[in-house]
C-alpha cells in the first residue's frame, strides 16, 4: 500500500528532529514527481540585526530543501548524498511571515544532480534564486 501525501510529509519532517532544520523551523510542505517545497517562518530568530531575513538562513533553507529532494529521488540503500556547491542571489527583503523554497531538478544524473531553488514570500514574490549541486556516492559495504 502506498503512503498518502500527508503520511509521507510527516515521515520526512520527523527526520529533521535535532537538526538545523528543526532549529530554523523548516518544514517540507509539498512534493511532486520533480519538485519539493519547504517553508520557513521569518522571525527574529532568522533576522539580520536590522530586522530582515538573513541571507545565511535563506541559503540554509535552500540547501535543506535541495538536499532533501536529492535524497528522496536517490536509492539511499546503496548511495548517500552530499552537497557540492550552493549559490544564492538575494533579490528582496522579508521581515515577517513565511518564505517558501521550491526545489526542481535541472539535471538528475546518476552521480551528480543540479537543482534550481526559488525562494518566495507569502505573496509569491521572488526573494532569492539559488542553485545547489549534489553528488550521490556509493555506500561502502
Amino acid at each position: 500500500m502506498q503512503k498518502s501525501k500527508e503520511e509521507f510529509l510527516a515521515e520526512v519532517n520527523a527526520v529533521s528532529k535535532n537538526t538545523l532544520m528543526e532549529t530554523l523551523e523548516i518544514e517540507i510542505v509539498d512534493f511532486g514527481d520533480d519538485y519539493l517545497t519547504a517553508r520557513m517562518p521569518v522571525t527574529p530568530k532568522v533576522h539580520q540585526p536590522d530586522g530582515v531575513l538573513h541571507g545565511g538562513a535563506t541559503a540554509a533553507l535552500a540547501e535543506s530543501v535541495g538536499s532533501f529532494a536529492s535524497h528522496i529521488f536517490t536509492d539511499l540503500e546503496h548511495y548517500f548524498v552530499r552537497g557540492l556547491e550552493i549559490t544564492a542571489n538575494h533579490l528582496k527583503s522579508v521581515r515577517e511571515g513565511y518564505v517558501y523554497a521550491k526545489a526542481t531538478f535541472l539535471h538528475k544524473g546518476r552521480t551528480t544532480q543540479l537543482l534550481d531553488i526559488r525562494i518566495t514570500d507569502e505573496a509569491d514574490n521572488l526573494v532569492s534564486i539559488c542553485r545547489l549541486s549534489t553528488i550521490s556516492l556509493p555506500k561502502k559495504k
